[in-house]
């Protein structure tokens, strides 16, 4: 089918394989984004890190999922995708129950005391709360081969007519899920207090467990696997895309984007809560991301179907700075409540939603082709390889991302708890919308980047 016939007859069948695999997909990202959402909330409140411990034990975990995909995906290839899916979802279903268990672990300890806030005051300083590292690597692990192979498998089960339309079902499938578990959050913390930060995990463990039975019964390929690499084929091919200039360029360039998306979870959810109050819903903000990106991911997908992939990941980057500095706005107004009509609502948690709207829109347009441009950039077979790799932009953005939020937040919007009283706590507070200055920055030197990057790359392929 052409791109012409595409346009006139946009009702394009996908097969089985896809459905399933987008369906678990779905899954997986309310699974995951149940849990990233308040991460670092779980690791100070319930285990005691600090801000700057918390940024970087979330950063290298989030990093890790990122940076494995590039392996992983390739021994998806060799042993097939039913399979890798098969260990990946098991190795989520006991991770995430890890997460839930853990504290109870350290309660039966006497190190921490539950209530509807949690007393961790036995925990601080203990190397034993190190322990949650080994439960975060299996679910790195695991998680690790979702984004190669469920990318893969829409790669796969897609031609060069419909493969643009087939990512963005993908993507929206990615953005309902993300909603989902989002959304489960806020009732649980409102009914349970920080109780809830554990035992969301149980709602994860359940999702995933769901989805290993549907790949078990259902996922099966019409399409042949990848003959499969040894580790030292999987090595060489790993030191060969990275000796593709275009394509590591071009990661590092969209790590701009994703340093100031991943403070959806660096940073928002603690920058909320200490400004607008306890009472603020950091979950329920980030779900308007995945809900705008649903609204507007096929409509943006259609109208720059005839734009190419740098020029529609262009527009999308210029977007980003304005997204930032309308975070920062917040701060700025007072506290005097926003009234709505229907609601009241805090000027930070509103331009925080303000913002979000944005960078979702942003997204809508950098996301799906970015995945696009990777995809035809794989030989076959080796899809798994490629598209893994592609995810290493967020490897690097959420090491900075996150280190950077650390630093921030303890500089510009350091924990209540750490004062004696709470006039000096808005003494060293009242800079706070300065973190998203420096994500202005980030952004506008991204954006700039990639028009240097699309005039050169224009110019190589015209000679």
């Amino acid at each position: 089918m052409t791109n012409k016939e595409m346009v006139k007859n946009p009702k394009v069948k996908f097969s089985k394989a896809f459905w399933v695999a987008n369906s678990v997909e779905l899954l997986e990202r309310a699974a995951y984004y149940g849990v990233f959402i308040v991460i670092t909330l779980y690791l100070s409140r319930i285990l005691a890190f600090s801000d700057i411990e918390a940024a970087l034990i979330a950063g290298l975990f989030s990093g890790g999922l990122y940076l494995l995909p590039t392996f992983s995906g390739a021994y998806a290839d060799k042993i097939g995708f039913k399979n890798a899916l098969i260990v990946a979802f098991s190795l989520l279903t006991i991770g995430y129950a890890g997460l839930a268990i853990f504290p109870s672990v350290l309660e039966a300890k006497g190190l921490v005391e539950y209530g509807r806030e949690v007393n961790y005051t036995g925990l601080r300083g203990m190397a034993i709360r190190y322990n949650i590292v080994p439960i975060m690597l299996v679910i790195m692990v695991g998680g690790s081969f979702i984004k190669s192979v469920i990318t893969g498998t829409v790669a796969k089960e897609t031609n060069e007519a419909n493969r643009a339309r087939g990512f963005s079902v993908f993507y929206m499938m990615v953005n309902i899920g993300a909603f989902s578990g989002k959304t489960i959050v806020k009732p649980l913390r409102e009914s349970m207090g920080d109780l809830g930060l554990i035992n969301l995990n149980y709602f994860s463990a359940g999702m995933t467990f769901i989805a290993l039975i549907m790949i078990f019964f259902f996922y099966k390929s019409s399409k042949n696997d990848g003959q499969g690499k040894s580790l030292k084929e999987i090595w060489a091919a790993f030191i060969k895309v990275l000796s593709n200039g275009r394509l590591v360029s071009l990661i590092v360039i969209i790590t701009g984007f994703w340093m100031v998306q991943h403070q959806l979870y660096a940073t928002m959810p603690k920058y909320v809560l200490r400004l607008a109050g306890e009472g603020a819903s950091p979950s329920w903000y980030a779900n308007v991301n995945p809900l705008v990106v649903v609204l507007t991911v096929s409509f943006v997908t259609q109208i720059m179907r005839r734009r190419t992939a740098l020029f529609s990941m262009t527009v999308g980057m210029f977007i980003m700075p304005v997204s930032a500095l309308l975070m920062s706005a917040g701060n700025l107004m007072g506290g005097e409540m926003i009234d709505l009509g229907f609601m009241e609502i805090h000027p930070v948690a509103f331009m925080m939603i303000i913002g979000i709207i944005f960078q979702a829109l942003a997204e809508s347009f950098i996301s799906p082709r970015y995945l696009e441009y990777f995809s035809f950039q794989a030989p076959k077979g080796e899809e798994g390889l490629y598209l893994g790799f592609s995810h290493l932009h967020s490897f690097l953005s959420s090491i900075l991302g996150f280190g950077l939020s650390g630093f921030l937040l303890s500089k510009y919007l350091p924990d209540p708890k750490l004062f004696d009283t709470h006039a000096e706590w808005e003494l060293a507070s009242v800079n706070a919308h300065y973190i998203w200055y420096y994500f202005v920055a980030i952004a506008v030197v991204s954006a700039i980047s990639l028009i240097i990057y699309g005039k050169v790359v224009n110019r190589l392929d015209s000679k």
